[in-house]
């Protein structure tokens, strides 16, 4: 199965579709008037779609167990066929298509079983996906290019005594977003160094300023300390995304004192030092976070 462990809960929806053809009209009447001898074709069938949407990860070998939190089943007569129509709904890491294209087929199949002692013509066509919404895929990339600096604020990696990971694989996961990192430094765990840095980077009007290290507890821990009050516009949101979703990984995630915020009309974020804190920061935000430079520009929330 694939790895769905860096994902966020998201609301995830998907309308799937098949079409059932019976070869007579009076099929079609036996099932409005209820004369199918099997019983309510709509109704039984409604309910062994409902039960093939929540089946469907015991049958598919690859699909992941998740909650249903939402399914409608609906129909549509147009002359001899029957439009099928299946929407399902989770808040879950991973989408419900596959969902919806099990329960509609199932629904189509449980037809075709109830019809065909009165029409041995029925025939089941057009199952396909109309519609998914939800994760990541709803949140697009920057429509322009983005300008990032990447800076690592480390003692030990300033002075050679160790290699930076972390820095590095932010950039890596940043080129995924539409995002070019122009500027990547590794100073020391210093104040005044972090804070000409970031005046530096606001000089060269870098819309994203990204600092990885120095936002833990320890006595040379200063990030944070030298960001926060260059802040104009605080953004605790940010800050509480990356820390829930690094809670849900590990419980230490909840000492890093990451910062979000705007400084006239860039976005400084600080993560954490380890490579494995910055990566996940980097994956609970974006690429939402890039919202920001639509909202800067007068887009709508």
């Amino acid at each position: 199965m694939v790895d769905i462990t860096h994902k966020n809960n998201t609301l995830r929806m998907a309308t799937a579709q098949a079409i059932v053809r019976v070869s007579d009209a009076k099929t079609i009447e036996a099932i409005e008037n209820n004369l199918v001898p099997k019983g309510n074709v709509f109704e039984m069938s409604r309910a062994a779609g409902l039960l093939g949407i929540k089946k469907t990860p015991d049958l598919l070998p690859d699909c992941h167990p998740l909650p249903i939190e939402y399914a409608h089943i609906s129909y549509e007569i147009e002359g001899l066929e029957i439009k099928i129509s299946v929407c399902v709904k989770t808040i879950y890491k991973t989408g419900v298509e596959v969902e919806a294209m099990h329960g509609v087929s199932i629904v189509a199949l449980n037809m075709y079983d109830m019809l065909k002692p009165i029409d041995k013509g029925v025939e089941i066509f057009h199952i396909k996906l109309l519609e998914k919404k939800g994760g990541k895929s709803d949140f697009k990339s920057a429509k322009e290019k983005i300008t990032a600096a990447v800076i690592v604020c480390s003692d030990s990696i300033a002075e050679g005594k160790n290699e930076d990971y972390a820095g590095k694989k932010v950039i890596e996961l940043l080129e995924k977003y539409n995002v070019t990192t122009s500027d990547y430094k590794v100073i020391a765990d210093d104040k005044i160094l972090i804070e000409n840095e970031v005046q530096e980077m606001l000089q060269k009007s870098i819309p994203l300023i990204i600092f990885t290290g120095g936002t833990g507890l320890s006595p040379r821990d200063n990030t944070t300390e030298a960001i926060q009050p260059l802040l104009e516009k605080h953004i605790p949101g940010i800050e509480e995304a990356i820390r829930n979703y690094g809670q849900n990984r590990t419980q230490f995630a909840m000492l890093s004192r990451s910062l979000a915020g705007m400084i006239g009309e860039s976005l400084v974020l600080t993560l954490p030092g380890s490579t494995k804190g910055a990566e996940e920061s980097i994956h609970a935000i974006f690429p939402a976070v890039l919202h920001v430079f639509d909202i800067i520009k007068g887009a709508k929330h």
